[in-house]
């Protein structure tokens, strides 16, 4: 088990090489979940997540024979560009193994910070396995995501931070994968306030740490597709595991509806891009799969690299699925001016029209008449129920889908 003290001579190592990021208070999640919120904001971290902090420090105490052959890692974006900084700043070649579906935002940043990109496997584990590979081939230091002291006590650095702007924290929520940020942090809480309790959160898709907390034995999953693909791992870390079963409260899941929706609530309500990843505590939180105590929760806000082309999925996506979206279908008849009076009173209820389709031809069109289907954005559930019954009491019959 490492020490309080391993956590302590960390931050003195990461002492201005990281961001001491900041502790947001907000009061939109305050008031949503009943408790004091805080948001712990590592997607402003450099390279844009937590990870830096753990490669800076396990670099740091490579010896000079380790450095000179370089290192090597393996991961779905975050790790890899906080590998190529920290290499980067000590003048040590890096080599990453990429899954060949990793964000192309993250690929290009591990890129930028001048390592070399290798895309290999369908998956993390996949990419880790050909990463050892050629660890033991070129001779290069195989620096884990997760599963090393070094890393976990830089990850634990969080936790020292958090506690220093929050020293009466009752709850501290952090996103699960391979579990190396939440022993870190679980690590530093437990020593210094043990009545706060620590809780960890997983993406549904991804659950191989939540039943290896909850079972006998560690066990292998594998991930689904997840918009939380940063902590889509198939077997927490054997190292890890054992510090989460010591120090960790409790492990909850977080499926991709609410996950998808944090992500928008996040942009919208605080103005902070976070990946999925890092949106899974407040997801949960949210979901009200963590019970909640009276006094300040802390949320761990992981990484905010996001890929913009996906960034406009999970914006519209979570607008559906938060009701701001109505699809209204309705027949008309074929004469001048009935789509414009329809878009006319649409826009007196202060609902905006996103996209119209019409269409005339159709065996089950009636002659003279045509099909329209709008995309409708609305204030919210509620605005878009007025404006379909409004429409109805004008005379406007929807059409219902079969």
């Amino acid at each position: 088990m490492l020490s309080l003290d391993a956590l302590r001579a960390a931050q003195a190592r990461l002492d201005g090489q990281v961001r001491h990021t900041p502790l947001l208070f907000s009061d939109s999640f305050s008031h949503r979940v009943g408790a004091p919120v805080y948001l712990k904001a590592e997607n402003l971290q450099r390279t844009g997540s937590f990870k830096p902090r753990g490669a800076i420090n396990k670099l740091a105490q490579l010896t000079p024979e380790e450095a000179a052959g370089g290192v090597i890692a393996a991961s779905a974006g975050n790790h890899a560009q906080g590998v190529a900084l920290a290499a980067a700043m000590r003048g040590i070649s890096a080599t990453v193994v990429m899954p060949e579906a990793a964000s192309l935002a993250k690929y290009e940043a591990t890129l930028g910070y001048g390592a070399t990109v290798i895309r290999h496997g369908t998956s993390y584990d996949e990419a880790s396995v050909h990463a050892q590979q050629l660890a033991h081939k070129e001779g290069r230091t195989f620096i884990h995501a997760f599963d090393d002291e070094a890393v976990i006590a830089g990850q634990g650095t969080i936790g020292l931070e958090l506690l220093s702007d929050l020293p009466d924290v009752e709850l501290v929520v952090v996103p699960l994968g391979g579990g190396g940020l939440l022993a870190g942090i679980a690590l530093a809480v437990k020593a210094l306030r043990p009545a706060a309790r620590v809780v960890g959160v997983q993406a549904a898709t991804a659950p191989a740490a939540y039943r290896s907390y909850h079972g006998s034995r560690r066990v292998t999953v594998a991930p689904r597709t997840s918009v939380a693909d940063g902590i889509a791992v198939g077997r927490p870390g054997k190292l890890t595991l054992g510090v989460l079963r010591k120090c960790v409260d409790d492990v909850v899941v977080a499926d991709e509806e609410a996950i998808s929706h944090t992500v928008v609530l996040l942009l919208e309500r605080s103005k902070l891009l976070v990946e999925g990843a890092g949106a899974v505590g407040l997801a949960a939180l949210l979901a009200g799969e963590i019970r909640l105590p009276a006094g300040p929760v802390a949320v761990i806000l992981s990484g905010g690299n996001l890929d913009v082309a996906l960034l406009g999925r999970l914006v519209e996506h979570g607008l559906a699925g938060a009701g701001r979206y109505l699809l209204y279908r309705a027949t008309l008849p074929d004469k001048p001016g009935q789509l414009a009076a329809l878009l006319a009173h649409i826009g007196r209820l202060n609902a905006n029209i996103i996209e119209v389709e019409h269409y005339r031809a159709g065996l089950h069109l009636p002659v003279g008449s045509v099909n329209i289907q709008l995309l409708i954005e609305v204030q919210n559930p509620e605005h878009g129920l007025a404006v379909r019954d409004t429409l109805t009491q004008l005379g406007y019959h929807e059409l219902l889908l079969p």
